[in-house]
């Protein structure tokens, strides 16, 4: 539980000075599960490129009250820290599956903090997809492969999967169509063979995977038109199966400790092995940290740094 502090009248007031749920509260009392109603869901949508995907998250957010996360971005850990300026690649990293993983512990951590339920538009349990597009298309080595697939087993073993997958099936065709419309550059080199793999991975292995974990509806290209079907489909679903069937108060606590924890969150992405791809020397790795710290407000933690105007630093 964060809880703001602002400067009153002209006395200092340390931002770090804030309540954060801890273990005192759930001694104290504090329970996740009496915040929760009909609505306190975990979605996704899932999809293949350019299919739809955002606006029905969009919509499915608005229509059942429910916060929506827009898919995470190479800079979505750029965008929830410091100032929210979108930092260098080099400093911020291009690996999808960390962003994501920070993107649904930030869901996560919303939800059991507030009882809200949260929309996503993709999760760390479909990012995989795309890595295996890659490798079948010749893009990256087994070995890159077997290092993602160990971290994966290490860090989605601590989280719990969505409540309900949207996935939204639109044929290769008019992605492709869809893509050229929207006039990406990016987006626009992607070839045909690289959507099919997507899509392949999507219906032989997420698909059944996520239908004994969670609920999971589906819908052609006209069907993820009408929100209002689907949020009328999402009312419907008994939820009778999955992991969350089985939580109490204590495991919430513990999930809840884990996911407002950012530092201990990628803790579990990081296991050591040499891969050129991903393996940085350690001369390269203190240019970069040095780089990073001489970045406005980036030396020390928030409320410290007096370059960004940051006072009455001893008295904190």
């Amino acid at each position: 539980m964060n809880v703001s502090v602002q400067s009153c009248g002209g006395i200092h007031t340390s931002a770090q000075c804030k309540l954060r749920y801890g273990p005192l509260a759930y001694i104290l009392g504090e329970r996740t599960t009496k915040r929760f109603t009909e609505y306190s869901k975990v979605i996704t949508v899932d999809g293949n490129i350019c299919s739809g995907k955002g606006k029905l998250a969009k919509e499915i957010a608005e229509k059942l009250g429910l916060k929506h996360f827009p898919e995470a971005g190479v800079h979505y850990a750029d965008s929830t820290t410091g100032d929210g300026r979108a930092l260098d690649l080099e400093l911020s990293g291009s690996y999808s599956m960390e962003n994501r993983l920070l993107q649904y512990a930030d869901a996560l951590e919303h939800l059991l903090s507030t009882g809200q339920g949260v929309v996503l538009e993709r999760s760390i349990f479909s990012d995989f997809v795309f890595l295996e597009a890659m490798y079948s298309q010749g893009f990256i080595r087994k070995q890159c492969v077997d290092h993602y697939n160990e971290v994966k087993k290490v860090t989605i073993a601590e989280y719990l999967p969505p409540h309900v997958v949207v996935y939204i099936d639109v044929p290769v065709p008019e992605i492709q169509s869809r893509i050229q419309k929207k006039g990406n550059p990016h987006e626009m080199k992607i070839t045909s063979a690289y959507l099919q793999d997507i899509e392949n991975s999507y219906k032989k292995t997420f698909l059944p995977e996520m239908s004994e974990k969670c609920e999971v509806l589906q819908y052609n290209a006209r069907e993820a038109q009408d929100a209002e079907k689907v949020v009328e489909d999402i009312e419907y679903l008994e939820y009778n199966k999955g992991p969350w069937l089985k939580q109490n108060d204590r495991t919430l606590h513990h999930l809840r400790m884990l996911v407002q924890n950012k530092l201990e969150v990628l803790n579990y992405t990081t296991i050591p092995v040499y891969l050129p791809e991903v393996t940085i020397g350690a001369h390269q790795s203190d240019r970069i940290f040095q780089k990073f710290t001489e970045l406005p407000g980036r030396r020390y933690c928030p409320g410290y740094n007096a370059d960004v105007g940051d006072k009455w630093i001893w008295l904190k």
